[in-house]
């Protein structure tokens, strides 16, 4: 629970990023989860250079499932750190981390393949209507793009935004060529608080509009 302190200083911290950003085209949803990637980065690429990319369906199709208690599957255990775990438990909303699962790890050697391509696709049927944070792993992405493909899995929404010098751009371009809803970014950045922080953005979004109903 954010104290009041806190609050002021998050309400200030928007203020000087829509201060900084000024006009832009993302629409007032999109704005809210791109200005939450920001204010996790510090890094205003994010609206620009390496600017956020949403599929058409990406947000409706992600508060639906938030809403209805959808598993969250990430690829690596800093994403949950950032969540904001009230928000969790008010929908009921599990999350599922299997890159260190001792079966991960040991198909991954027996396979050649990295423990987050192994963990994805363990976690097959459990992200079926549920949302997919990748911000670490190109691997994962390219595993859950592939599952997809293979029509083994069907999420509500996969939120591509790894980091890296390897795939990770390959990866992202490669998810923007898919009929699945998605959030991703151009070029290079991201990172497991970029995930985090657009998990968080969905859910701000779900309750203002359960408010507002």
């Amino acid at each position: 629970m954010i104290t009041q302190k806190g609050q002021s200083i998050e309400d200030k911290s928007m203020e000087i990023i829509d201060s900084e950003i000024g006009s832009h085209s993302y629409s007032p949803e999109e704005w809210i989860i791109v200005k939450r990637i920001i204010h996790s980065t510090a890094d205003f690429d994010f609206a620009r250079e390496n600017k956020i990319i949403f599929h058409k369906d990406a947000i409706q199709s992600a508060i639906d499932a938030l809403q209805k208690g959808c598993n969250i599957i990430v690829d690596v255990n800093a994403v949950i750190g950032g969540f904001n775990k009230d928000n969790l438990k008010r929908f009921g909303n599990q999350i599922i981390c299997n890159i260190s699962d001792p079966l991960v790890i040991e198909e991954a050697r027996k396979s050649n393949k990295t423990r987050a391509q192994t963990s994805m696709r363990l976690a097959a049927k459990q992200m079926d209507n549920g949302i997919v944070a990748i911000g670490n792993a190109p691997t994962a992405l390219i595993e859950v793009i592939q599952m997809i493909k293979e029509g083994i899995t069907s999420p509500a929404l996969v939120i591509g935004i790894p980091v890296g010098f390897v795939c990770a751009v390959e990866s992202k371009d490669e998810l923007r060529t898919i009929n699945v809803p998605y959030i991703t970014n151009l070029g290079r950045k991201g990172g497991s608080p970029c995930a985090s922080a657009i998990v968080n953005a969905l859910f701000k979004i779900l309750i203002a509009k359960s408010k507002s109903a």
